[in-house]
C-alpha cells in the first residue's frame, strides 16, 4: 500500500506528521504501508521552481493513494499565476483524474457548542458534499484577460460541463446516498445557468438507475441559505465545482471549526487523494497549534475508499472521539472546562487511544 506523502506549505509538516504517527501504529502492527514523501505547492517551487514538478509527478502516479497537508502562503502571492502553489493542487487533480470531492460535516457531540449555530439546530448534524472537482468554470475554456471591442479591459471564464462528467460525479453520489440515509440533493442554478440545466437533466436521468434513492434539487443560493437554517435535512449532496467549493466550506464551519473536516478526492479507479478540508494557515504555521484531527480521519478515509478497510478506518475515527470524549482540545475547538493541547500533544492522545 504505497502512499505519497505530500506535506506541503504552512502547517502541513506539523499535520501530516501526527496522521503518519496514527499510520505507523497499523505499520507496527503489520499493515504493509509504504511512505515516500514529495513537494508539492510552495514547497516544490522553492525546490524545483514549480508547485507539482515532474519529481513529484513521477512519485504521485506510481502510489496507490496520495497524504496531503496543505498548499500556500502569502510569501508567493507575487509569483506568476501557473507558478502559485494552489496551481499545484489544480494541476496533481487533473493529472490523477481526481472527478469526485467528498466533503463530510460531521458534529462530534462533545462540539456542539463550538458550532456558531445554536446546538439545537446542528446537533446530530452528519453531511456528505459529493463536488465534481475537474470540470466546470475552474477548468473551462476559453479562460483569459483581453480588451474587448469596446477598449475595455475584462476578465472572462467558461462554465462547461459534458454529458460524461456529469454521469459519473452523480454515479458516485447516488451510490454513496445508497449507502446512507438514501437521500440525494443535487445543487443547481437552473434557473439562471443552462450549464447546469443541462446538469439537472443528466442527474435526473441517471436517477432511474436508483429508485430507492430519494432526489431532490435546489438552487445553490437557496442551498446556501438552507445550510444554515436547517442543515439536518440533507443527507448526501452533489454539485458542480465552483458551487461545491463554497457550499462545503460553509458546511465545514457547522462543525464549529475547519480543522475537523477530512476530505477525499478520487478518480475512476478509486485512487485517491486525502487532505483537510483547511488551508496552510501561515499565521500559525510552526508554532505546535494546528488542529490535526482532520489530516487523521483523512487517513480514516484513505483506509476506507481506497484501501477498503473499513475496520481500520473505524478504528482511526473511533480514537478521535474517545480523545474528544476526554476532553482534550486544540485551541481552534477550546472552550471552559476542556483541556487545551498542542498539536503533537493532540497526537500522542490518539495514537494513545488507538
Amino acid at each position: 500500500m504505497k502512499i505519497a506523502v505530500l506535506a506541503g506549505d504552512g502547517i502541513g509538516p506539523e499535520i501530516i506528521a501526527q496522521a503518519l504517527r496514527v499510520l505507523e501504529v497499523l505499520k507496527t502492527e503489520g499493515m504493509p504501508l509504504e511512505f515516500v514523501h514529495a513537494p508539492l505547492g510552495g514547497q516544490a517551487y522553492d525546490q524545483y521552481g514549480h508547485p507539482y514538478p515532474e519529481f513529484t509527478q513521477k512519485i504521485c502516479r506510481d502510489a496507490d493513494a496520495v497524504l496531503l497537508g496543505a498548499v500556500g502562503g502569502p510569501q508567493y502571492d507575487n509569483l506568476d499565476r501557473p507558478l502559485r502553489p494552489e496551481r499545484g493542487l489544480l494541476a496533481i487533480r487533473k493529472d490523477l483524474g481526481l472527478f469526485a470531492n467528498l466533503r463530510p460535516a460531521v458534529l462530534y457531540p462533545e462540539l456542539a457548542n463550538a458550532s456558531t449555530l445554536k446546538p439545537e439546530v446542528v446537533s446530530g448534524l452528519d453531511i456528505m458534499i459529493v463536488r465534481e472537482l475537474t470540470g466546470d468554470v475552474y477548468f473551462g475554456q476559453p479562460r483569459g484577460m483581453r480588451t474587448n471591442e469596446n477598449g475595455e479591459r475584462e476578465g472572462f471564464n467558461t462554465m462547461v460541463y459534458a454529458e460524461s462528467e456529469v454521469r459519473r460525479i452523480a454515479h458516485v453520489a447516488f451510490d454513496i446516498a445508497m449507502k446512507r440515509g438514501k437521500k440525494l440533493c443535487s445543487v443547481d442554478k437552473a434557473n439562471v445557468l443552462e450549464t447546469t440545466e443541462f446538469w439537472k437533466e443528466i442527474v435526473i436521468d441517471v436517477a432511474k438507475e436508483y429508485p430507492e434513492v430519494e432526489l431532490s434539487h435546489m438552487y445553490v443560493d437557496n442551498a446556501a441559505m438552507q445550510l444554515i437554517r436547517n442543515p439536518k435535512q440533507f443527507d448526501v449532496m452533489v454539485t458542480g465545482n465552483i458551487f461545491g467549493d463554497i457550499l462545503s466550506d460553509e458546511a465545514s464551519m457547522l462543525t464549529g471549526s475547519i480543522g475537523m473536516l477530512a476530505s477525499a478526492s478520487l478518480n475512476e479507479t478509486k485512487k485517491g487523494l486525502y487532505e483537510p478540508s483547511h488551508g496552510s494557515a501561515p499565521d500559525i504555521a510552526g508554532k505546535n497549534l494546528a488542529n490535526p484531527i482532520a489530516t487523521v480521519l483523512s487517513t480514516a478515509m484513505m483506509l476506507r475508499y481506497t484501501f477498503d478497510n473499513e475496520v481500520a478506518a473505524a478504528r482511526i475515527e473511533n480514537a478521535v472521539k474517545k480523545v474528544l470524549a476526554a476532553g482534550c482540545r486544540t485551541g481552534d475547538i477550546f472552550e471552559a472546562g476542556t483541556k487545551k493541547v498542542s498539536c503533537s500533544e493532540m497526537g500522542d492522545q490518539i495514537v494513545a487511544a488507538m
